[in-house]
Protein backbone atom coordinates (compact mmCIF):
# COMPACT_ATOMS: atom_id res chain seq x y z
CA UNK A 1 0.00 0.00 0.00
CA UNK A 2 1.28 3.62 -0.48
CA UNK A 3 3.01 4.98 2.39
CA UNK A 4 1.26 8.08 1.67
CA UNK A 5 -2.07 6.74 1.88
CA UNK A 6 -1.32 4.75 5.20
CA UNK A 7 -0.33 7.65 7.18
CA UNK A 8 -3.32 9.76 6.64
CA UNK A 9 -6.09 6.56 7.03
CA UNK A 10 -3.64 5.39 10.15
CA UNK A 11 -4.56 8.91 11.85
CA UNK A 12 -8.40 8.63 10.13
CA UNK A 13 -8.71 5.49 12.72
CA UNK A 14 -7.13 7.23 15.61
CA UNK A 15 -9.32 10.17 15.31
CA UNK A 16 -12.37 7.74 15.14
CA UNK A 17 -11.46 5.34 18.06
CA UNK A 18 -10.85 8.71 19.77
CA UNK A 19 -14.36 9.81 19.38
CA UNK A 20 -15.68 6.56 19.73
CA UNK A 21 -14.10 6.34 23.03
CA UNK A 22 -15.30 9.83 24.28
CA UNK A 23 -18.99 8.77 22.95
CA UNK A 24 -18.71 6.03 24.81
CA UNK A 25 -17.74 7.70 27.51
CA UNK A 26 -20.45 10.26 27.46
CA UNK A 27 -22.85 7.96 27.18
CA UNK A 28 -22.02 6.17 30.73
CA UNK A 29 -21.87 9.61 32.81
CA UNK A 30 -25.00 10.77 31.43
CA UNK A 31 -26.65 7.22 32.48
CA UNK A 32 -24.86 7.64 36.15
CA UNK A 33 -25.24 11.10 36.92
CA UNK A 34 -28.42 12.16 35.13
CA UNK A 35 -30.63 12.15 37.99
CA UNK A 36 -28.58 14.03 40.61
CA UNK A 37 -27.83 16.09 37.94
CA UNK A 38 -31.66 17.36 37.34
CA UNK A 39 -32.71 16.56 41.17
CA UNK A 40 -29.88 19.50 41.60
CA UNK A 41 -31.29 21.67 39.09
CA UNK A 42 -34.98 20.98 40.71
CA UNK A 43 -33.34 22.01 43.80
CA UNK A 44 -31.74 25.35 43.11
CA UNK A 45 -34.41 26.49 40.83
CA UNK A 46 -37.80 25.28 43.16
CA UNK A 47 -36.30 26.72 46.34
CA UNK A 48 -34.14 29.84 45.13
CA UNK A 49 -32.22 29.73 48.51
CA UNK A 50 -29.20 31.23 47.17
CA UNK A 51 -31.23 34.44 46.18
CA UNK A 52 -33.06 34.68 49.43
CA UNK A 53 -29.07 34.62 50.81
CA UNK A 54 -28.34 36.71 48.49
CA UNK A 55 -30.90 39.73 49.41
CA UNK A 56 -30.75 39.08 52.94
CA UNK A 57 -26.51 40.14 52.74
CA UNK A 58 -27.59 43.47 50.83
CA UNK A 59 -30.73 44.19 53.09
CA UNK A 60 -28.59 43.98 56.34
CA UNK A 61 -24.78 44.52 55.63
CA UNK A 62 -24.21 45.69 52.10
CA UNK A 63 -20.70 46.39 50.27
CA UNK A 64 -17.71 44.78 51.76
CA UNK A 65 -14.77 46.30 51.49
CA UNK A 66 -11.51 44.24 52.88
CA UNK A 67 -10.85 46.23 56.36
CA UNK A 68 -14.17 47.71 56.99
CA UNK A 69 -16.44 47.01 59.30
CA UNK A 70 -19.31 45.62 56.72
CA UNK A 71 -16.42 43.07 55.28
CA UNK A 72 -16.17 41.53 58.89
CA UNK A 73 -20.06 41.63 59.67
CA UNK A 74 -20.22 39.59 56.05
CA UNK A 75 -17.47 36.91 57.26
CA UNK A 76 -19.73 36.12 60.92
CA UNK A 77 -23.19 36.29 58.66
CA UNK A 78 -21.34 33.50 56.04
CA UNK A 79 -20.07 31.30 58.96
CA UNK A 80 -23.38 31.14 60.65
CA UNK A 81 -24.83 29.99 57.24
CA UNK A 82 -22.44 27.22 56.90
CA UNK A 83 -23.06 26.10 60.46
CA UNK A 84 -26.73 26.17 59.64
CA UNK A 85 -26.21 23.78 56.99
CA UNK A 86 -24.94 21.22 59.11
CA UNK A 87 -21.65 20.70 56.78
CA UNK A 88 -18.53 18.78 58.37
CA UNK A 89 -16.23 21.35 59.86
CA UNK A 90 -16.31 25.41 59.68
CA UNK A 91 -13.86 27.78 60.33
CA UNK A 92 -12.00 31.24 59.75
CA UNK A 93 -8.55 31.45 58.39
CA UNK A 94 -6.86 34.77 59.45
CA UNK A 95 -5.54 36.72 56.64
CA UNK A 96 -3.94 40.23 57.05
CA UNK A 97 -5.70 42.61 54.35
CA UNK A 98 -5.39 46.47 53.61
CA UNK A 99 -7.30 49.07 55.07
CA UNK A 100 -7.95 51.95 52.86
CA UNK A 101 -10.79 54.10 53.90
CA UNK A 102 -12.92 55.99 51.12
CA UNK A 103 -14.01 59.06 53.42
CA UNK A 104 -16.46 61.66 52.41
CA UNK A 105 -15.12 63.93 49.77
CA UNK A 106 -14.56 62.94 46.23
CA UNK A 107 -15.18 66.00 44.16
CA UNK A 108 -14.59 67.83 40.96
CA UNK A 109 -15.06 70.89 38.55
CA UNK A 110 -13.42 73.10 36.38
CA UNK A 111 -11.69 76.04 37.53
CA UNK A 112 -10.43 79.05 35.72
CA UNK A 113 -12.01 78.29 32.80
CA UNK A 114 -14.00 81.50 30.50
CA UNK A 115 -16.80 78.91 30.06
CA UNK A 116 -17.01 76.09 32.02
CA UNK A 117 -16.31 77.66 35.49
CA UNK A 118 -18.20 75.50 38.10
CA UNK A 119 -19.20 72.94 36.17
CA UNK A 120 -18.57 69.58 38.41
CA UNK A 121 -17.23 66.21 37.57
CA UNK A 122 -18.82 63.31 38.33
CA UNK A 123 -15.94 61.13 40.35
CA UNK A 124 -14.98 58.44 42.36
CA UNK A 125 -11.42 57.93 44.39
CA UNK A 126 -9.76 55.03 43.22
CA UNK A 127 -9.09 51.94 45.64
CA UNK A 128 -5.47 52.66 47.44
CA UNK A 129 -5.24 56.65 46.49
CA UNK A 130 -4.09 58.48 48.44
CA UNK A 131 -6.03 62.05 48.91
CA UNK A 132 -5.46 65.05 48.23
CA UNK A 133 -4.34 68.76 50.57
CA UNK A 134 -7.05 70.08 51.92
CA UNK A 135 -9.10 72.12 50.00
CA UNK A 136 -8.14 69.93 46.83
CA UNK A 137 -4.83 70.63 44.47
CA UNK A 138 -5.91 72.73 41.23
CA UNK A 139 -3.92 72.65 37.88
CA UNK A 140 -4.02 72.54 34.23
CA UNK A 141 -5.36 69.15 32.22
CA UNK A 142 -3.80 67.14 29.91
CA UNK A 143 -5.66 64.14 28.06
CA UNK A 144 -3.76 61.11 27.04
CA UNK A 145 -4.41 58.39 25.24
CA UNK A 146 -2.02 55.70 25.89
CA UNK A 147 1.41 55.03 27.44
CA UNK A 148 3.29 55.76 24.43
CA UNK A 149 1.47 59.00 24.32
CA UNK A 150 2.45 59.82 27.69
CA UNK A 151 5.90 59.17 27.39
CA UNK A 152 5.94 61.88 23.90
CA UNK A 153 4.28 64.35 25.72
CA UNK A 154 6.58 64.21 29.65
CA UNK A 155 7.48 67.68 28.89
CA UNK A 156 4.10 68.98 29.13
CA UNK A 157 3.23 66.82 32.24
CA UNK A 158 4.61 68.30 34.83
CA UNK A 159 2.22 70.28 37.43
CA UNK A 160 -0.86 69.01 35.57
CA UNK A 161 -3.69 66.59 36.39
CA UNK A 162 -2.96 64.41 33.52
CA UNK A 163 -6.72 62.57 32.55
CA UNK A 164 -6.32 58.89 30.98
CA UNK A 165 -8.96 58.80 28.35
CA UNK A 166 -8.74 55.44 26.27
CA UNK A 167 -12.34 54.57 26.08
CA UNK A 168 -13.50 50.86 26.54
CA UNK A 169 -13.13 48.96 23.13
CA UNK A 170 -16.31 48.10 22.17
CA UNK A 171 -15.67 45.78 18.89
CA UNK A 172 -14.56 43.03 21.35
CA UNK A 173 -17.17 40.42 21.46
CA UNK A 174 -15.70 39.51 24.82
CA UNK A 175 -16.02 42.07 27.18
CA UNK A 176 -13.13 40.81 28.92
CA UNK A 177 -10.70 41.96 26.56
CA UNK A 178 -11.98 45.19 26.31
CA UNK A 179 -11.77 45.81 30.43
CA UNK A 180 -8.41 43.95 29.84
CA UNK A 181 -7.21 46.70 27.06
CA UNK A 182 -8.16 49.58 28.84
CA UNK A 183 -7.74 48.67 32.66
CA UNK A 184 -3.94 49.48 32.36
CA UNK A 185 -4.30 53.60 32.61
CA UNK A 186 -6.21 52.66 36.03
CA UNK A 187 -4.03 50.38 37.50
CA UNK A 188 -0.60 51.73 36.66
CA UNK A 189 -1.55 55.12 34.91
CA UNK A 190 -1.91 57.10 38.04
CA UNK A 191 2.16 55.91 38.64
CA UNK A 192 3.30 56.38 35.08
CA UNK A 193 1.95 60.13 35.22
CA UNK A 194 3.89 60.75 38.30
CA UNK A 195 7.42 59.68 37.05
CA UNK A 196 7.21 62.55 34.69
CA UNK A 197 5.82 65.14 37.31
CA UNK A 198 1.90 64.74 37.54
CA UNK A 199 0.28 66.17 40.55
CA UNK A 200 -3.03 64.08 39.79
CA UNK A 201 -4.62 61.45 37.70
CA UNK A 202 -8.22 61.44 36.34
CA UNK A 203 -9.23 58.18 34.23
CA UNK A 204 -12.13 57.37 31.96
CA UNK A 205 -14.20 54.70 33.86
CA UNK A 206 -13.35 50.95 32.68
CA UNK A 207 -16.96 50.28 31.65
CA UNK A 208 -19.18 48.82 28.54
CA UNK A 209 -22.16 51.25 29.73
CA UNK A 210 -22.63 54.62 28.41
CA UNK A 211 -23.68 56.24 31.55
CA UNK A 212 -21.95 59.23 34.00
CA UNK A 213 -21.34 56.59 37.21
CA UNK A 214 -17.51 56.18 37.82
CA UNK A 215 -16.11 52.91 37.78
CA UNK A 216 -13.68 51.95 40.28
CA UNK A 217 -10.79 50.05 41.35
CA UNK A 218 -7.61 49.74 42.71
CA UNK A 219 -4.33 51.33 41.55
CA UNK A 220 -0.74 50.43 42.23
CA UNK A 221 1.27 52.99 43.29
CA UNK A 222 5.16 52.40 42.09
CA UNK A 223 7.01 52.77 45.12
CA UNK A 224 9.84 54.78 43.05
CA UNK A 225 7.82 57.54 42.58
CA UNK A 226 5.23 60.10 44.36
CA UNK A 227 1.96 59.00 45.17
CA UNK A 228 -0.38 61.19 43.14
CA UNK A 229 -4.40 61.04 44.43
CA UNK A 230 -6.57 59.36 41.36
CA UNK A 231 -9.78 59.37 40.86
CA UNK A 232 -12.04 57.34 37.94
CA UNK A 233 -14.56 59.60 36.22
CA UNK A 234 -17.92 58.52 34.85
CA UNK A 235 -17.78 58.11 30.60
CA UNK A 236 -20.32 61.60 30.10
CA UNK A 237 -18.14 63.64 31.81
CA UNK A 238 -15.01 61.83 30.76
CA UNK A 239 -16.15 63.29 26.93
CA UNK A 240 -17.45 66.52 28.53
CA UNK A 241 -13.97 67.55 29.70
CA UNK A 242 -12.43 65.80 26.85
CA UNK A 243 -14.68 68.19 24.64
CA UNK A 244 -14.09 71.16 26.53
CA UNK A 245 -9.97 70.89 26.55
CA UNK A 246 -10.52 71.01 22.69
CA UNK A 247 -11.91 74.29 23.48
CA UNK A 248 -10.07 75.57 26.39
CA UNK A 249 -7.02 73.73 26.66
CA UNK A 250 -5.57 76.31 29.21
CA UNK A 251 -8.67 75.05 32.07
CA UNK A 252 -7.94 74.37 34.80
CA UNK A 253 -9.49 71.28 37.38
CA UNK A 254 -9.90 71.39 41.46
CA UNK A 255 -10.01 68.42 42.49
CA UNK A 256 -10.49 67.04 46.10
CA UNK A 257 -10.49 63.91 47.59
CA UNK A 258 -10.35 62.58 51.44
CA UNK A 259 -9.71 59.18 51.07
CA UNK A 260 -6.94 57.47 53.37
CA UNK A 261 -4.40 54.06 53.61
CA UNK A 262 -3.97 52.96 57.10
CA UNK A 263 -1.92 50.01 58.59
CA UNK A 264 -2.82 46.56 57.49
CA UNK A 265 -5.73 44.97 59.78
CA UNK A 266 -6.69 41.13 60.52
CA UNK A 267 -9.19 39.74 58.31
CA UNK A 268 -10.16 36.10 57.83
CA UNK A 269 -11.14 33.51 54.94
CA UNK A 270 -14.26 31.70 55.35
CA UNK A 271 -14.20 28.18 55.00
CA UNK A 272 -16.17 24.98 55.37
CA UNK A 273 -16.24 21.69 53.92
CA UNK A 274 -18.18 18.08 53.47
CA UNK A 275 -15.80 15.19 54.43
CA UNK A 276 -15.22 12.87 51.09
CA UNK A 277 -16.63 9.39 52.03
CA UNK A 278 -13.81 7.34 50.00
CA UNK A 279 -10.68 9.88 49.37
CA UNK A 280 -11.26 12.31 51.86
CA UNK A 281 -7.30 13.48 51.35
CA UNK A 282 -8.36 14.73 47.67
CA UNK A 283 -9.63 18.35 48.48
CA UNK A 284 -12.20 20.03 45.37
CA UNK A 285 -12.70 23.96 46.45
CA UNK A 286 -15.34 26.14 45.36
CA UNK A 287 -15.39 29.24 45.98
CA UNK A 288 -14.58 33.37 45.24
CA UNK A 289 -13.64 36.50 46.47
CA UNK A 290 -15.89 37.89 49.67
CA UNK A 291 -15.17 41.12 49.78
CA UNK A 292 -16.26 44.05 47.30
CA UNK A 293 -15.67 47.44 46.59
CA UNK A 294 -17.70 49.89 48.30
CA UNK A 295 -19.75 51.35 45.69
CA UNK A 296 -22.79 49.60 45.12
CA UNK A 297 -23.45 46.23 46.64
CA UNK A 298 -20.72 44.16 45.02
CA UNK A 299 -23.99 41.90 44.00
CA UNK A 300 -22.32 40.28 40.78
CA UNK A 301 -18.87 41.23 42.07
CA UNK A 302 -18.55 38.82 43.90
CA UNK A 303 -21.54 38.57 46.46
CA UNK A 304 -23.86 36.42 44.09
CA UNK A 305 -21.20 33.86 42.82
CA UNK A 306 -19.50 33.56 46.11
CA UNK A 307 -23.40 32.26 47.73
CA UNK A 308 -23.24 30.20 44.38
CA UNK A 309 -20.33 28.48 45.83
CA UNK A 310 -22.06 28.53 49.38
CA UNK A 311 -25.40 26.62 48.03
CA UNK A 312 -23.09 24.12 46.29
CA UNK A 313 -22.02 22.66 49.91
CA UNK A 314 -26.16 23.42 51.12
CA UNK A 315 -27.56 21.64 47.80
CA UNK A 316 -25.14 18.72 48.80
CA UNK A 317 -26.85 18.31 52.52
CA UNK A 318 -30.05 18.64 51.55
CA UNK A 319 -29.78 15.91 48.87
CA UNK A 320 -28.08 14.04 50.96
CA UNK A 321 -25.06 13.90 48.38
CA UNK A 322 -22.65 12.48 50.05
CA UNK A 323 -18.91 13.13 48.31
CA UNK A 324 -16.63 10.74 47.46
CA UNK A 325 -14.05 13.60 47.44
CA UNK A 326 -13.75 16.20 49.97
CA UNK A 327 -16.09 19.23 48.93
CA UNK A 328 -14.32 22.72 50.38
CA UNK A 329 -15.87 26.54 49.68
CA UNK A 330 -13.53 28.97 50.51
CA UNK A 331 -14.61 32.33 50.51
CA UNK A 332 -11.77 34.73 50.28
CA UNK A 333 -10.99 37.92 51.27
CA UNK A 334 -9.13 40.78 49.81
CA UNK A 335 -9.31 39.82 45.66
CA UNK A 336 -9.99 43.35 44.64
CA UNK A 337 -7.14 45.56 46.46
CA UNK A 338 -4.35 43.20 47.29
CA UNK A 339 -4.73 38.96 47.43
CA UNK A 340 -4.11 38.39 51.21
CA UNK A 341 -6.80 36.13 51.67
CA UNK A 342 -5.05 33.90 48.58
CA UNK A 343 -1.82 33.95 49.89
CA UNK A 344 -3.04 32.86 53.34
CA UNK A 345 -4.65 30.15 52.17
CA UNK A 346 -1.88 28.92 49.87
CA UNK A 347 0.20 29.02 52.21
CA UNK A 348 -1.59 27.01 54.67
CA UNK A 349 -2.26 24.15 52.66
CA UNK A 350 1.61 24.14 51.86
CA UNK A 351 1.93 24.06 55.37
CA UNK A 352 -0.48 21.19 56.00
CA UNK A 353 0.24 19.24 52.94
CA UNK A 354 -3.02 19.10 51.57
CA UNK A 355 -3.59 18.01 48.06
CA UNK A 356 -6.09 19.73 46.02
CA UNK A 357 -7.69 17.37 42.63
CA UNK A 358 -9.62 20.56 41.74
CA UNK A 359 -10.79 23.97 42.24
CA UNK A 360 -13.44 25.97 40.61
CA UNK A 361 -13.70 30.08 41.23
CA UNK A 362 -17.01 32.10 40.50
CA UNK A 363 -16.06 35.34 40.04
CA UNK A 364 -17.16 36.97 36.41
CA UNK A 365 -20.74 37.97 37.80
CA UNK A 366 -24.08 35.64 38.00
CA UNK A 367 -25.26 35.84 34.21
CA UNK A 368 -26.67 32.81 32.28
CA UNK A 369 -24.25 29.96 32.62
CA UNK A 370 -22.15 29.54 29.43
CA UNK A 371 -19.41 27.42 30.02
CA UNK A 372 -16.01 26.64 32.11
CA UNK A 373 -12.08 27.92 31.52
CA UNK A 374 -9.63 25.55 32.62
CA UNK A 375 -6.03 25.53 33.00
CA UNK A 376 -5.13 21.79 33.24
CA UNK A 377 -2.96 18.91 30.67
CA UNK A 378 -5.02 18.46 27.13
CA UNK A 379 -6.12 15.13 28.22
CA UNK A 380 -7.97 16.09 31.32
CA UNK A 381 -9.80 19.17 29.28
CA UNK A 382 -10.51 16.04 27.18
CA UNK A 383 -11.61 13.61 29.86
CA UNK A 384 -14.23 16.83 31.79
CA UNK A 385 -15.57 17.40 27.89
CA UNK A 386 -17.17 14.02 28.59
CA UNK A 387 -19.36 15.61 30.87
CA UNK A 388 -20.80 18.14 28.78
CA UNK A 389 -23.57 15.83 28.07
CA UNK A 390 -24.62 15.91 31.56
CA UNK A 391 -23.92 20.33 32.44
CA UNK A 392 -25.77 20.84 29.35
CA UNK A 393 -28.52 20.49 31.34
CA UNK A 394 -27.61 23.36 33.20
CA UNK A 395 -26.86 25.88 29.97
CA UNK A 396 -23.12 25.05 29.80
CA UNK A 397 -21.91 25.12 26.42
CA UNK A 398 -18.29 24.28 26.53
CA UNK A 399 -15.36 23.39 28.77
CA UNK A 400 -12.04 24.60 27.18
CA UNK A 401 -8.55 25.65 27.87
CA UNK A 402 -8.23 28.97 29.51
CA UNK A 403 -7.70 30.76 32.95
CA UNK A 404 -9.30 30.33 36.21
CA UNK A 405 -8.96 33.26 38.70
CA UNK A 406 -7.08 35.10 40.62
CA UNK A 407 -7.88 33.54 44.40
CA UNK A 408 -7.42 30.18 43.31
CA UNK A 409 -4.41 30.41 40.74
CA UNK A 410 -2.22 30.70 44.08
CA UNK A 411 -2.90 27.25 44.56
CA UNK A 412 -0.29 24.51 43.70
CA UNK A 413 -0.47 21.22 42.36
CA UNK A 414 -4.27 20.76 41.39
CA UNK A 415 -4.53 18.99 38.99
CA UNK A 416 -7.35 21.31 37.18
CA UNK A 417 -7.86 24.99 38.02
CA UNK A 418 -11.27 26.10 36.46
CA UNK A 419 -12.85 29.12 36.10
CA UNK A 420 -16.83 29.70 36.08
CA UNK A 421 -17.82 31.32 32.57
CA UNK A 422 -21.42 32.96 32.34
CA UNK A 423 -22.64 35.19 29.88
CA UNK A 424 -20.30 38.36 30.09
CA UNK A 425 -22.39 41.07 28.08
CA UNK A 426 -23.85 42.98 30.90
CA UNK A 427 -20.95 42.53 33.25
CA UNK A 428 -18.87 45.43 32.98
CA UNK A 429 -21.82 47.70 32.92
CA UNK A 430 -22.29 47.57 36.33
CA UNK A 431 -18.48 46.35 37.48
CA UNK A 432 -17.10 48.24 40.97
CA UNK A 433 -19.78 50.99 40.53
CA UNK A 434 -23.40 52.11 41.98
CA UNK A 435 -24.44 50.11 39.37
CA UNK A 436 -23.75 46.67 41.14
CA UNK A 437 -26.82 46.31 43.37
CA UNK A 438 -28.75 43.79 44.31
CA UNK A 439 -31.59 44.31 41.73
CA UNK A 440 -28.90 43.63 39.05
CA UNK A 441 -28.81 39.78 39.64
CA UNK A 442 -31.77 37.85 38.06
CA UNK A 443 -32.69 34.87 40.36
CA UNK A 444 -32.83 32.22 37.07
CA UNK A 445 -29.75 33.04 36.05
CA UNK A 446 -27.79 32.75 39.60
CA UNK A 447 -29.61 30.02 40.40
CA UNK A 448 -28.89 28.21 36.75
CA UNK A 449 -25.01 29.24 37.59
CA UNK A 450 -25.54 27.89 41.23
CA UNK A 451 -26.43 24.41 39.11
CA UNK A 452 -24.03 24.25 37.01
CA UNK A 453 -21.30 24.70 39.54
CA UNK A 454 -22.98 22.11 42.04
CA UNK A 455 -23.19 19.89 39.14
CA UNK A 456 -19.71 20.14 38.13
CA UNK A 457 -18.53 19.57 41.74
CA UNK A 458 -20.57 16.34 41.85
CA UNK A 459 -18.79 15.01 38.52
CA UNK A 460 -15.43 15.73 40.24
CA UNK A 461 -16.40 14.47 43.46
CA UNK A 462 -17.86 10.96 41.90
CA UNK A 463 -15.77 10.65 38.85
CA UNK A 464 -12.12 12.25 39.91
CA UNK A 465 -9.85 13.34 37.11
Amino acid sequence: MNSKIVVPLFVFLLLFVQISSQTVQSKKILDTHSDTAEQIIKSSLSEMKGYDWLRDLFENIGPRLSGSEESMKAIYWAEEKFKQMGVDSVWLQPAMVPKWVRGNIENAKIVKSNKFSGRELNIASLGSSVGTPEGGLTAEVIEIHSFDELEQKAEEVKGKIVFFNRPFNQTFTNTFRGYGDAVDQRGSGPSKAAKFGAVGAIVRSVTSKYDNVPHVGTLFYDSSVEKIPAAAIGLIDADFLSDALKEEPSLQVNLEMDCENFEKVLSYNVIAQINGTEFPDEIIVVGGHWDSWDKGCGAHDDGAPCIQTMEVLDIFKRLDIKPKRTIRCVLFINEENGIGGALAYADSIQNKNEYHLAAIESDRGAYTPRGFSVTADSLTILGMQNWLPILNKSLIEWIRPGGSGVDISRIEGAKALIGYVPDDQRYFDVHHSDNDIFEEVHPREMQLGTSAIAILTYLLSEEGL
